[in-house]
């Protein structure tokens, strides 16, 4: 939930419906065990990636920002999906073993095709 959300920033609601966020000195336990929560996701973002990743992020400042930040680099925007989707089905459809390739080879390499393409939200009939 906080990954796609964003975080739970502790706010009062006022007696005209209007919230406004709490002073520190406010908080409950609640609040504390939701910002614990937040750096928690926060921390695990941080150690699943190595050097690359954790630069990408580093001035990120909620696991919503982080978590978006990964999806544009690993999926990259709509536009960007779409391209490597039309990349990838022009290999597809233009499959076919080269001259020094061995049977094993081909099909590792028609594997990462359709696997990639299985990634981007392209599906398959089994035909």
């Amino acid at each position: 939930m906080l990954i796609k959300n964003g975080p739970v920033i502790p706010q009062n609601t006022k007696d005209d419906d209007t919230t406004v966020i709490k002073k520190p000195e406010e908080f409950d336990s609640e609040d504390y065990r939701m910002m614990e929560k937040n750096a928690k996701a926060k921390k695990l973002l941080y150690f699943g990636l190595g050097l690359d990743g954790y630069t990408r992020i580093s001035k990120c400042d909620s696991t919503k920002d982080i978590w978006d930040a990964l999806q544009v680099a690993h999926e990259g925007t709509n536009q960007v999906k779409q391209s490597r989707i039309e990349l990838l089905m022009r290999k597809y459809e233009l499959f076919e073993m080269g001259d020094r390739e061995t049977i094993m080879d081909m099909y590792t390499r028609f594997t990462h095709i359709t696997n990639e393409l299985k990634s981007l939200g392209k599906t398959f009939s089994t035909e």
